[in-house]
């Protein structure tokens, strides 16, 4: 049952620390005016953002190992891939449509976006929990 609440917890963290990358100043109008276009340092800083915070609550939630830390490096580079390409699409997406945020559509691409980078937590945790039980 330990683990169940450890899991928990990392939902928890993960989802707080998405919150904290997105809606709070950690994303800057830069970053923001700039993920649309491909490669620009706005999108990659932001998407490094949710990167490196990830791997901060994945190092710190468990005993570390060599495998242990490759996981979580590997967990944290794919999140970035996921995250940077998602948030390109939807922006794009948007702008090729002219979709506003007065537009339905709109939000449901956001809702969309959102659903994607959480199921990205689900995905990141559920291989990190096997990596764990596999060493344990």
């Amino acid at each position: 049952m330990e683990i169940l609440y450890n899991l928990m917890a990392l939902v928890t963290v993960l989802t707080i620390k998405h919150f904290l990358a997105d809606f709070t100043p950690l994303q800057t109008h830069y970053m923001l005016a700039n993920k649309g276009k491909y490669g620009h340092w706005g999108g990659i800083s932001h998407s490094g953002i949710h990167a490196l915070l990830s791997f901060v609550v994945l190092f710190v939630s468990t005993e570390m190992s060599f495998d242990i830390l490759r996981t979580i490096l590997y967990l944290s580079v794919g999140e970035f891939l996921v995250h940077y390409h998602m948030d390109w699409f939807k922006e794009n997406y948007n702008r090729i449509n002219g979709w506003k945020s007065t537009d339905y559509q709109f939000w449901i691409l956001f809702g969309v976006d959102q659903l994607v980078h959480h199921l990205t937590y689900v995905a990141m945790i559920l291989i990190y929990a096997s990596q764990i039980l596999h060493l344990h």
